[in-house]
């Protein structure tokens, strides 16, 4: 599946979406999100595809948002601009959720610089990987922004509040090894074996029953605002499910049977 914008390729089940606007550093236009939201709800709803791998073409991962999509809603009528920014954000808004929800692991394979909202759209996967070249910076503040993809969010539970707040509040950059140390990202590699290695983990992420990694995944994400006794509910209802499935019927099923046979 390849767009102008977008590339998608399958391979044993994982999923490799390339953002493909290298000579913007991957900027997001309106036109590359429209791509790319078809894109995620295709991986989402594919059941032969185990998990998804997130890259940039060229050299950077996503340099935020399109520059030129700002200056037109800018000099759009005085009366439009809030609601016009309104709707965008609801598309900003959902394909970071298509990321952040996936039923299924997400990895982030940052092979460069990923800047304002291309810095929250790696927050939004479950797992960063990253390049030598890898960089981090939530710029907003140098456009007189806050952080609209979910860094206010997802920044604060991988490096705490104050942390958050400091790289926000500067927009400073943060390379690979900072961004390692703070536990922005979860593994550096080198930059040839980027995507190979982040196709291997995602592998190795996928192996397990996909009915239990997608409740438990949508319970893990929720874990942080539920109390204990919302989870433990949470978790029954889903391994009253999982119970049924035909992953957790064939594994008790081969185990009892190797058990017979010892």
């Amino acid at each position: 599946m390849t767009n102008e914008l977008i590339d998608l390729q399958v391979h044993a089940g994982i999923a490799t979406l390339t953002l493909n606007r290298p000579d913007k550093r991957n900027a997001m236009s309106d036109a590359m999100r429209s791509q790319f939201i078809e894109a995620l709800e295709h991986v989402s709803a594919d059941k032969a595809i185990r998990a998804l791998v997130l890259t940039g073409a060229g050299k950077g991962f996503c340099a935020g948002g399109d520059i030129a999509g700002m200056e037109r809603r800018m000099s759009a009528p005085a009366g439009e601009i809030a609601f016009n920014g309104w709707h965008r954000q609801q598309r900003v808004h959902h394909t970071q959720a298509l990321l952040h929800t996936m039923p299924k692991p997400v990895i982030a394979a940052v092979n460069g610089a990923a800047s304002g909202l291309g810095a929250d759209t790696a927050l939004a996967c479950d797992f960063i990987i990253a390049s030598e070249w890898a960089s981090f910076t939530w710029s907003y503040i140098h456009r007189g922004i806050v952080p609209d993809g979910g860094g206010m969010y997802f920044l604060p539970r991988r490096v705490g509040l104050p942390r958050a707040k400091e790289l926000i509040f500067t927009g400073r950059k943060v390379d690979a090894d900072e961004a390692l140390a703070l536990g922005i990202v979860d593994r550096k590699v080198s930059a040839e074996t980027l995507v190979a290695d982040a196709q291997a983990w995602a592998a190795e992420l996928s192996q397990g029953s996909a009915t239990a990694l997608a409740l438990g995944k949508t319970i893990l994400n929720q874990s942080f605002e539920l109390s204990a006794q919302q989870v433990f509910a949470q978790g029954s209802q889903a391994q009253g499910i999982c119970y049924t499935s035909t992953e957790h019927r064939e594994s008790v099923m081969a185990f009892l049977a190797k058990s017979a046979a010892k």
